[in-house]
């Protein structure tokens, strides 16, 4: 992907690779208020604010994809020195919130919290006049949610779907055949309504599209599941 695919729609993303598992902790703002939300940040809460700092971007809210600790560890501190709001995940996804510890797989500033708000199917979020569509896509975490962008063609997947793979499920309370239903009953569909492939960043590793994992993804593209 680009280093600012978004620049001729006025919004602009760093992604940040944090802690030891390399999660994609996303900075999206617009460049013409300067207002932004920091998206899935695991770790490394000095290295997120600063970058923060030095792009001059106002976080309005974090906005989190799913519970897990290398999306979340750093979210509670994160929250108390942006004085912003946590929306997400989805509820069912507050078990995995509530076993956070300081230095849980490395990560220093993990620990527990409860999200100011959670997310649902259907619900929106917006920033700057941009609308965000909230899916619930349950397998990797029964409470994961994909933030998808509709004029901009673009998702925030979370570890829903990766390029070339697809979640774990052998994780507690996960579910393959959640999983399978939420990317090919939930996601495929988003391509076909839109008129144009849609790219998304993954919660780990580099950016993809629907189309390309179609295609090509070897858990679940059309030839390996049998799709039409």
């Amino acid at each position: 992907m680009a280093n600012n695919p978004f620049e001729e729609y006025g919004y602009s993303l760093q992604i940040i690779p944090v802690t030891d598992f390399q999660q994609n902790a996303s900075i999206f703002w617009s460049t013409k208020t300067m207002q932004g939300v920091l998206i899935d940040p695991g770790g490394s809460v000095d290295e997120l604010l600063g970058k923060v700092e030095e792009l001059g971007v106002s976080i309005q809210a974090i906005w989190l994809t799913h519970g897990h600790m290398d999306h979340t560890g750093g979210a509670a501190e994160s929250r108390r020195r942006l004085k912003c709001d946590i929306i997400g995940p989805h509820k069912d996804d507050q078990f995995l919130l509530d076993e956070l510890t300081s230095g849980m797989y490395g990560i220093a500033e993990a620990e527990s919290f409860t999200p100011d708000r959670y997310l649902k199917e259907g619900d929106t979020l917006e920033l700057a006049g941009l609308q965000f569509q909230i899916i619930h896509c349950p397998g990797h975490s029964p409470g994961s949610v994909v933030l998808y962008q509709a004029d901009l063609s673009f998702a925030f997947m979370g570890d829903v779907l990766f390029a070339g793979s697809i979640g774990r499920t052998d994780l507690p309370r996960s579910d393959h055949a959640d999983l399978i239903h939420s990317i090919t009953k939930k996601l495929w569909p988003l391509q076909k309504q839109a008129g144009k492939d849609i790219a998304f960043i993954p919660g780990h590793g580099p950016a993809s599209s629907i189309l390309t994992e179609r295609q090509h993804n070897a858990f679940v593209s059309d030839a390996v599941l049998g799709a039409g």
